[in-house]
């Protein structure tokens, strides 16, 4: 079973998920179910682990339902016409997620537009938390207070010599005076990219990031610092 990480009074690291203890919800997101079904049509031979290795994510996560589970967006992988491996796959997906939770949210990312018979909403709100993709800025943000976004896939490059390794993390911060976490991509195939030499996809981060936290997620969570202090060190 995947061991609680507390970041806050109410809020928990949970594997590669967060879990709010209010109202009782796991949150989630970036699975792109159907990824390295992608990397094979290109010509990239991948071992087909990805799916088996979120289930197995999921169970160690899901383990009792919660009130509430939220997809972050990016649910699958391919813009368009869904092969049928990924349409399969997603619908058992579904069903984990719909056995253990009373409500299930989806909401859309950049990624979803061809999710047919799956509501999506463009992002939701409860207790104050704000969920939304991150793929663009929303304006109904004011009376929350925090929001919570994927979409940026956050990694970290750590070196040993001319050894590299990355890893998945989670982002605490701020966005106009807000609470901002930014969810790591919960598919093994995507590892991310590195927080202290790119330049961001989300506009939430379209700022100066050096004062926030990083949670580096792997055989259990890290609390890593913040950003401006690892770049003296990494």
């Amino acid at each position: 079973m995947s061991k609680l990480k507390r970041v806050s009074k109410d809020i928990f690291i949970k594997g590669l998920a967060l879990f709010l203890k209010q109202p009782d919800a796991i949150v989630l997101g970036d699975l792109h179910i159907g990824y390295e079904e992608t990397l094979n049509r290109q010509g990239m031979l991948v071992p087909r682990f990805a799916f088996k290795d979120i289930v197995s994510q999921l169970r160690q996560i899901l383990t009792r339902r919660f009130k509430l589970i939220i997809v972050n967006g990016d649910l699958k992988h391919s813009f368009g016409w869904m092969p049928a491996q990924e349409l399969a796959e997603t619908k058992k997906i579904m069903a984990i997620f719909q056995a253990h939770s009373e409500r299930l949210i989806m909401i859309k990312g950049n990624h979803d537009a061809s999710l047919q018979g799956i509501e999506l909403l463009p992002h939701f709100s409860t207790e104050g938390f704000y969920f939304t993709h991150g793929h663009r800025l929303d304006k109904q943000i004011e009376g929350a207070h925090t929001i919570i976004i994927g979409h940026e896939h956050p990694a970290i490059t750590l070196r040993e010599g001319i050894r590299t390794e990355s890893y998945k993390v989670f982002l605490f911060g701020k966005y106009k005076k807000k609470r901002l976490i930014v969810l790591p991509s919960f598919n093994p195939l995507i590892p991310g990219t590195n927080i202290l030499n790119k330049k961001f996809l989300s506009p939430y981060l379209n700022q100066d990031i050096s004062d926030f936290e990083v949670f580096i997620v792997q055989d259990k969570v890290y609390e890593f610092g913040r950003i401006k202090e690892l770049k003296d060190v990494v």
